[in-house]
């Protein structure tokens, strides 16, 4: 599936659920870049795709990671900028495999359990799911 040039139909959200829009700014070799719209221009909020293969036949595999960068203002020394990022990769073999079923059980494995609780099946954008909170917090 390729995406748009823009993303505002809710493809990204914030920690309160509320969108938040992109615009593609490069496209080229396996890679994607997108920045927020109205970003600050000295603070950045980017997204990247970029995607990799490598081996062949049987082991060829492919690599895709989706990363998300932001740089804001410092609140101990306004003075100095600080970034943080995110990203998933998604490391696959593509070359003894039929089917994307694989792929999707890890991904949905992540997904659930960084954005639920338990059982539950609401989608927890604040960052309050079983992992999202023990990544923030260093739980183990």
């Amino acid at each position: 599936m390729a995406l748009s040039n823009t993303l505002v139909t809710n493809e990204i959200k914030n920690a309160a659920g509320t969108e938040i829009e992109f615009q593609r700014l490069s496209l080229g070799d396996g890679r994607a870049e997108f920045a927020k719209l109205a970003e600050s221009p000295g603070f950045p909020h980017r997204m990247s795709i970029s995607h990799q293969e490598t081996g062949s036949g049987l082991s060829q595999r492919r690599r895709s990671v989706i990363r998300f960068d932001y740089t804001a203002t410092g609140a101990v020394d306004s003075t100095q900028k600080v970034k943080d990022s995110c990203y998933v990769v998604l490391d696959r073999n593509i070359g003894n495999v039929t089917t994307d079923d694989n792929a999707k059980l890890v991904l949905a494995n992540i997904m659930s359990f960084l954005a639920s609780l338990g059982a539950s099946t609401t989608i927890l954008y604040d960052c309050t799911g079983t992992g999202a909170s023990n990544l923030i917090s260093r739980g183990i």
